[in-house]
């Protein structure tokens, strides 16, 4: 069991036991439960908001050329600060994983088995991420969980923390529309967790991981975090978590249903993933066959539902 799973099990309130000895018995030091994380001063949020702009577009930006870069714009600081505030933002130069990939060594490491598949059907392979979202005052951090095969975001949750509640609340979600055959992320301690891997295996779904320097793996929804920030978070600047959620919610349903994809061959993703659901047939109902009328189970479907209104 993690060091954080142990922590999750300290009970302040409830428990007749105190707080001394649970850390004891749980084996994890009393500092770490009293422990309480200082908020990110104005000046720094500011500095990571700067950093995360750049990053979309210089991603080999490491803390040293990042150091540079924010000199050239009128912020002196050291590296020591500059690699501190990209690790609190998860961003790190793309010839390493996203420190929002870091991996947890109690967790076990599925292998990568998308090397030479031919994704050409939705709900082939599914693939999530978390990215950065800056706010004026704080910071969020946003997981998307994506059809690969139809660029359909399937579910998405925003948090505070890099914990693994929400990216387990976004699969659920993810699981009640459909079930891929094989599920890839990074190995991230998020997606390696026992609770993650575990809604995935009981459902019989393959799980995929990229290995070291594959970033491009997950280049899918590298653009999807490129094309939400350039034509949604960046132009908001969001007040505070309510305002973000708002916002990230309306801008996604407008990228799944409206926002056509090249590749796509201009369609939508909703588009793109519904065309290529099968229509079931409502249970109990027969299929009708007209004479001489070329017709199908789903055509008779459609003439049903307006019977109704055409004999009123």
């Amino acid at each position: 069991m993690s060091r954080r799973q142990r922590q999750g099990m300290i009970d302040r309130q409830g428990s007749k036991l105190s707080l001394v000895r649970q850390c004891s018995l749980l084996d994890i030091s009393r500092g770490s439960v009293y422990y309480r994380p200082t908020p990110a001063r104005a000046g720094d949020l500011d500095l990571m908001a700067l950093m995360d702009r750049q990053y979309m577009k210089t991603p080999f930006y490491g803390s040293r050329r990042m150091r540079v870069w924010l000199r050239g714009q009128g912020h002196p600081l050291g590296r020591d600060k500059a690699r501190r505030l990209m690790r609190l933002a998860g961003l790190e130069a793309v010839y390493r994983r996203p420190n929002t990939s870091k991996p947890t060594p109690e967790h076990r490491v599925y292998p990568y088995l998308l090397r030479g598949m031919k994704i050409d059907g939705v709900n082939q392979v599914w693939t999530a991420d978390i990215t950065y979202i800056p706010m004026a005052k704080g910071f969020l951090y946003l997981v998307a969980i994506m059809d690969w095969y139809g660029r359909y975001v399937l579910a998405w949750r925003l948090s505070n923390t890099l914990e693994v509640g929400f990216c387990v609340e976004a699969l659920a979600e993810a699981l009640g529309k459909g079930k891929p055959e094989v599920f890839n992320t990074d190995q991230g301690s998020q997606f390696t967790s026992a609770a993650f891997t575990g809604a995935l295996l009981e459902r019989g779904i393959q799980v995929s991981m990229d290995g070291k320097g594959r970033y491009l793996d997950n280049i899918l929804v590298e653009r999807l975090w490129r094309s939400i920030k350039y034509e949604e978070v960046y132009l908001k600047a969001y007040k505070d978590g309510t305002e973000a959620n708002q916002g990230i919610g309306f801008y996604l349903d407008f990228y799944n249903r409206e926002r056509p994809h090249q590749a796509l061959g201009y369609r939508t993703p909703q588009e793109t993933f519904q065309g290529e659901q099968p229509r079931k047939r409502p249970e109990g109902q027969e299929e009708i066959l007209i004479p001489r009328v070329e017709t199908t189970p789903l055509a008779a479907e459609d003439f049903l539902k307006l019977a109704p209104l055409l004999f009123k």
